[in-house]
Parts: C-alpha cells; sequence; structure tokens
C-alpha cells in the first residue's frame, strides 16, 4: 500500500492585498513626499517635497526602506519613504486604540408596571441615572398586563415622574405613547459642560 506524501500549502498566486500601493505598485509620473525632514539631511531641500517618481524609488532604495502611498487622491499623489512593515503595524496599533476610546451607544430598557412602589421606582431611577451618566440611551415602558390596560393614566403619571426626576442628566426625546400593551418613552443623555 503506497503511502501518499502532502504536498504541503498551495503558493498563493493572488497578490496580497493591502490597504496601501508601495514602490513600483505606484503609478503616478510624480509624488509629493512627507516626511521631508529626514530626507533633508540626505538628498538637501527639497521644497514642497514634488518628486519624480523614479528619483522618490531612488531615494527608499538608498535607505533601504519603501515608497508607500499616503493619498492616492491628491495631485500629485502623498507618498512616505518608511520601512512599510513598520508603518502597517503602527497604522493597525492607532486603528486599535482609537476604537477602543469610541464609546458605543447602548440602548437601555427600565420595566414599570402601573403601580409600581416607591422603593422599585427609586431604584430603577438611580440604575437610569447611571445608563444615562455613562452616555447611554434609555428606554422607560409601562407594561399592561390583562385588565390594568384600564390604568393608561398611572402609566403616564409615572413615566413623566420619571422623566422630571431624570432632568438633571436626560433628556426627553419620545413622549410617553402607546405601543400594543406598553406605553413608552425615550430618553437620551444631556450634554453638559462636563462631557
Amino acid at each position: 500500500m503506497a503511502v501518499r506524501r502532502s504536498r504541503g500549502p498551495r503558493p498563493s498566486t493572488k497578490r496580497e492585498e493591502r490597504a496601501h500601493r508601495i514602490n513600483l505598485e505606484i503609478r503616478a509620473p510624480k509624488v509629493r513626499l512627507v516626511n521631508t525632514e529626514a530626507l533633508t539631511e540626505l538628498y538637501g531641500d527639497l521644497g514642497d517635497g514634488v518628486v519624480s517618481l523614479s528619483e522618490a524609488l531612488k531615494m527608499a532604495e538608498e535607505t533601504q526602506m519603501d515608497l508607500v502611498e499616503i493619498t492616492a487622491k491628491a495631485d500629485p499623489p502623498v507618498c512616505r519613504i518608511v520601512e512599510y512593515s513598520k508603518f502597517n503595524y503602527e497604522l493597525k496599533k492607532r486603528e486599535k486604540v482609537n476604537k477602543s476610546k469610541q464609546h458605543k451607544v447602548e440602548m437601555k430598557e427600565i420595566r414599570f408596571g402601573p403601580n409600581t412602589d416607591e422603593h422599585d421606582f427609586n431604584f430603577k431611577l438611580k440604575h437610569a441615572e447611571k445608563f444615562l451618566q455613562d452616555g447611554n440611551k434609555l428606554k422607560a415602558y409601562v407594561h399592561f398586563r390583562g385588565r390594568m390596560i384600564v390604568y393608561k393614566d398611572r402609566g403616564k403619571d409615572v413615566l413623566d415622574r420619571f422623566a422630571e426626576q431624570l432632568a438633571d442628566v436626560g433628556k426627553v426625546e419620545m413622549e410617553a405613547k402607546m405601543e400594543g400593551r406598553r406605553m413608552i418613552m425615550i430618553l437620551s443623555p444631556k450634554k453638559g459642560p462636563g462631557k
């Protein structure tokens, strides 16, 4: 019985997709170099940084780095002479930091009944304050079960009182209205001077 040998992974025929063109992939006849401070020491004053593509490629080769097209839509395209792998790493690192700093606004929900007692109301009020201070939107609703639907006025009173208590940290985005068996009100965080 013959044993089959594994050939290993097949070599990729497709060019690796990059976010930026580098070196010979750049097609413009002239480019604008932006990191001219380092290049000025080697090549003297480059003026506004506009040089021919062949000249820029020669500079990149002499410094043993890559010519990277930063902004392709500019006229002439903006390029930098950097080590591409290091440049790409820094770019991904910066994107990751920016992504972690972003706050995604979430919709938090707080549910009441038409006969919610004072203790429950205050407990939910504290949670709502925290949600709004964290920059999240808040959907407060009164759920009517069975025959409780006849007490719509109580539900409206609960939501109005709730919005009034949260006036310091939130504002009413959508007034209380009925949707099926629920009376819904939406509050959004107030943008104060400290935020």
